[in-house]
């Protein structure tokens, strides 16, 4: 019975080490009970409303959701997305060419009519990023008004086979505006620009024609951009003439406000742009924007505008000129106005 008497003198608080064997059992008894007792609290303290609530640190704010991301290929133009007042709008005019014939004038005469609109960059949707979708080509679009309207310009499009098509599926209500210009002095004017990006460039007459003085080479763009009447037969299988404005490239050096004035009637906008805006540069050869108010001095147009052309002889010149004027002739018949190139 000693053993009994072991284990139950146990519960008193005077047994020592001394007790025997029962000490061995006892010794686990009061960390066992601890962790009963942290374990019982923790359960406890998981009950809803047992426990006070512990200070929490607030939660940084959700970041605002960004609009899906298209990615970009490379090439595809960056361009600044409008922000402020209004709603994008897909553009109600567009300047689809033509290249080297004064687009860029016409544009910036454009944005000084508080009604325009237009985006600075070309953003070439029509010929090359068309893939990327409307709602991303809406996106790159200024704000407007109610009252005013949005215009974008990029020359090529008057040469590219898809771009009616695309265009008239956006809206076939979209009014168009084409500055043509001498197709052989726009032809001198392009290769002048591309000679200037590529100084090893080929002679315009080795360019221009085929073995020499041979056939006419229509496969280089800047030959085949001035049959504007072959370029205006595919546009026509979508848009009625109605649609279309031609303005004289020739003109919007010698007379910029007449030219505007015709393009401001053709949009329905108020002639608010007049020869007051404009004065000659002679130096540069173009019209210039007078200083506006607020500004230190007048605005004329980048350096690349205007530049000299290289010399080309008489020869090459002649016979582009007959070359091109069968071309010219139809152009005249089909938009009833004769630009007195030939």
């Amino acid at each position: 019975m000693a053993g009994s008497g072991g284990l139950g003198g146990g519960a008193g608080c005077g047994q020592g080490a001394g007790a025997g064997p029962g000490a061995a059992l006892r010794a686990p008894r009061a960390p066992l009970l601890l962790a009963a007792l942290v374990l019982g609290a923790y359960c406890l303290c998981a009950l809803p409303g047992h426990c006070p609530p512990a200070s929490r640190v607030p939660m940084p704010a959700p970041a605002p959701a960004e609009p899906p991301c298209v990615a970009r290929r490379p090439g595809a133009p960056v361009l600044p997305v409008a922000s402020g007042p209004g709603r994008r709008r897909f553009p109600q005019a567009l300047i689809v060419g033509v290249k080297k014939g004064g687009t860029r004038a016409l544009l910036e005469f454009l944005r000084l009519h508080p009604d325009v609109r237009a985006l600075g960059s070309e953003p070439h949707f029509f010929d090359r990023w068309y893939e990327r979708g409307l709602a991303w080509y809406r996106s790159l679009m200024p704000r407007t008004l109610d009252g005013q309207i949005t215009i974008e310009k990029t020359p090529s499009y008057f040469v590219t086979l898809e771009a009616p098509r695309r265009i008239h599926s956006m809206s076939p209500d979209t009014k168009l505006i084409v500055v043509v210009r001498n197709p052989v002095t726009r032809a001198i004017s392009d290769y002048a620009q591309t000679l200037s990006k590529t100084p090893g460039l080929p002679s315009f007459r080795a360019l221009a024609f085929r073995h020499g003085l041979g056939p006419v080479d229509t496969a280089w763009s800047a030959v085949r951009i001035g049959l504007y009447a072959q370029h205006l037969d595919n546009w026509l299988r979508y848009f009625p003439l109605s649609h279309f404005l031609f303005v004289s490239g020739e003109r919007l050096v010698s007379d910029p406000a007449g030219e505007v004035g015709r393009v401001q009637d053709f949009l329905g906008l108020k002639r608010v742009v007049t020869d007051k805006h404009f004065y000659f540069n002679a130096t540069k050869g173009f019209p210039c924007l007078k200083k506006a108010q607020g500004s230190s001095r007048p605005r004329c147009l980048g350096k690349s505008k205007g530049r000299p052309h290289p010399r080309v002889p008489e020869a090459v010149v002649q016979r582009l000129r007959d070359f091109y004027q069968p071309f010219n002739r139809k152009f005249y018949q089909m938009i009833g106005q004769d630009f007195g190139w030939d």
